[in-house]
């Protein structure tokens, strides 16, 4: 059936027929600026005095914590400046008519024919998902309980996603962490989901650079740029140009990556949202589907989606996590706010190796990786315990890996950035494994140590007081082994207790996963922490838990850590390392 449901959905007489007139009137309305940056007309770029103000964001402190501090301040700016620009264009003596009728048929014309076309184009396209549906009942059952008609289902949910664009595929990438609400095997195969997106041109590019700098031209703040990006994701794309001295703050040179957000994208995305809603709202009411709780999902990837397109809210996290990790075991990229703005960041590039690079050399390599392993566990419990501010998205291509040269007795770096930069260089080319270990290993006598480098700082997670007091209540009662009380405290403070089903056998479930756990560590025996939360989310699935998203974020990211650290280091065990720190405390970075 999966064969016979794709041609369908490939045929563009069926898909075009339908989503043609969306994207025709859609560019057509773009090319003349009246649906451009969220309904905000592009007279505010020609205007420098207001973009040096709107550089700046200032965290609203009303906020229960930082990031959705950021989150508010930016939604608010933005609708103050597309209402203070419509204003303004209404007053206008001669004009305001103009700009009353347009926007007339902006909001109740035209944007509601666009949306009705993008819900028709969107059903057309997954239709067949639902269509195809009863294939999860046939075929054979793996250990994880998928049959593979399921399987063959799941890979058609992500091959649907990546058609309907950039917010399905971001949602669908935003589920594979929700193994709390979706079966392993749907998770697996959404977290494979990438983005199709194609890159914009440079015209758009050097458009929306020259109108972040107040008029003045690329090559006024860059003395190089290549016009071809080194990355294209969904949301945006990342060139990499070389500052102008007078930008740069240091004496050598200051290579950077530019990161430019798509054209038009938000309003796309926010058109998707309003769909996403309608069909939580219409599945909510479906009997025994309330559990899931789709409709407030759907608002926190909202959330999420909103705070990357403002790329000042990934400024700001840089430079949180900069303060919160002062020294130079842990490094993350320094942002330039003063030529950034909502549609660009600046940052400085890391020149290091991939952690991919640095997990295929595991096997030669154990001293140096265990060494990588601990400081970046270190660097995370710190985020996760210590500093409740935790970066998100921690894939290995998030990951870098710098070395640098230090004192044996201080442990002070004593190499330079300049000299560390050139070497990163030589090693980012060698290409044979054996060669790089030998080089490494060479390195590794000559008193030079790993650099963690972490990227990407988009999504943040941080738990409100209730999530954490949540957060520690329950990780006191697995560190004391007692997991009748953690499955007490789940059902508790979950998001709907009264949805919760079999309570008492979920209780029993992870008293008995827990007791699994204490008897391995009086045995001395490693503990998979990945393992251990692996199986509790499929409990909490199973009996209609509901988690809060940040705690599940939390989680995810946990075995994201443990993965990549038993890469590195096999005999590592995390449950104690967390619970080790919890007690005693961390490095001093």
């Amino acid at each position: 059936m999966f064969r016979l449901v794709l041609p369908i959905v490939h045929k563009r007489s069926v898909r075009l027929a339908l989503g043609a007139g969306a994207g025709a009137l859609t560019a057509y309305w773009c090319q003349n600026s009246l649906l451009n940056d969220a309904r905000v007309s592009r007279g505010l770029y020609k205007n420098p005095l207001v973009l040096s103000n709107k550089n700046q964001l200032v965290v609203d402190p009303q906020q229960p914590t930082y990031e959705m501090g950021l989150y508010v301040a930016s939604q608010k700016e933005l609708e103050n400046e597309s209402n203070d620009i419509r204003r303004e264009q209404k007053s206008r003596k001669y004009t305001g008519w103009f700009y009353y009728i347009k926007y007339w048929l902006l909001d109740y014309v035209w944007e509601p024919v666009i949306t009705v076309t993008r819900f028709v184009e969107l059903t057309s396209l997954f239709i067949p998902m639902f269509a195809a549906y009863p294939i999860v009942f046939f075929g054979k059952r793996n250990k994880e309980g998928d049959t593979s008609g399921a399987l063959l289902w799941y890979r058609l949910v992500r091959h649907l996603a990546e058609l309907a664009g950039a917010s399905f595929i971001k949602l669908g990438q935003w589920a594979a962490s929700r193994t709390d609400i979706f079966s392993k095997g749907l998770c697996e195969e959404l977290a494979q989901l990438h983005s199709n997106a194609k890159s914009h041109s440079f015209r758009h590019t050097r458009q929306i650079i020259e109108s972040t700098f107040g008029g003045n031209k690329l090559e006024d703040v860059f003395d190089e740029f290549d016009p071809v990006p080194i990355g294209c994701g969904a949301i945006a794309q990342v060139y990499k140009a070389k500052l102008n001295k007078k930008f740069a703050e240091d004496d050598h040179e200051q290579f950077v990556a530019v990161k430019v957000v798509h054209p038009n994208i938000e309003v796309k995305i926010e058109r998707d949202l309003r769909l996403m809603r309608f069909f939580a709202n219409a599945i909510d009411v479906i009997p025994t589907m309330e559990w899931l709780s789709l409709p407030q999902e759907v608002e926190q990837f909202s959330i999420l989606m909103k705070m990357q397109l403002d790329l000042r809210i990934e400024g700001h996290n840089l430079l949180k996590f900069k303060e919160k990790f002062p020294g130079d075991e842990i490094r993350f990229p320094k942002p330039f706010m003063n030529i950034s703005s909502r549609k660009v960041l600046v940052e400085e590039e890391i020149k290091g190796l991939t952690m991919t690079k640095i997990l295929n050399l595991r096997k030669g390599g154990k001293h140096i990786s265990k060494e990588v392993s601990d400081s970046m566990i270190d660097a995370f419990l710190k985020m996760l315990i210590l500093d409740n501010f935790i970066h998100a998205d921690l894939h290995p291509g998030n990951i870098f890996v710098r070395f640098v040269q230090r004192d044996r007795k201080t442990r002070k770096t004593t190499s330079d950035e300049l000299e560390t930069d050139q070497l990163m260089v030589r090693l980012r080319q060698i290409n044979q494994s054996s060669e790089l270990m030998a080089e490494l290993e060479k390195l590794d006598r000559e008193d030079y140590h790993p650099q963690i480098c972490l990227i990407d700082a988009g999504l943040v997670t941080e738990l409100d007081d209730t999530d954490r007091y949540n957060f520690i209540s329950l990780f006191n009662a697995l560190s004391q082994f007692d997991g009748y009380q953690a499955g007490t405290l789940m059902i508790e403070r979950s998001k709907t207790p009264g949805s919760a089903i079999d309570t008492e056998v979920f209780k029993m479930k992870v008293e008995r996963l827990v007791n699994r756990v204490k008897q391995r560590t009086f045995t001395l025996g490693s503990i998979s922490i990945g393992d251990l939360l692996d199986q509790m989310l499929g409990m909490v699935r199973s009996h209609h838990v509901r988690m809060d998203g940040d705690f599940i974020t939390v989680i995810v990211a946990i075995l994201l850590m443990e993965g990549i650290g038993r890469q590195l280091d096999p005999d590592l065990d995390l449950f104690a390392r967390c619970v080790f720190a919890w007690n005693v405390g961390f490095p001093t970075y």
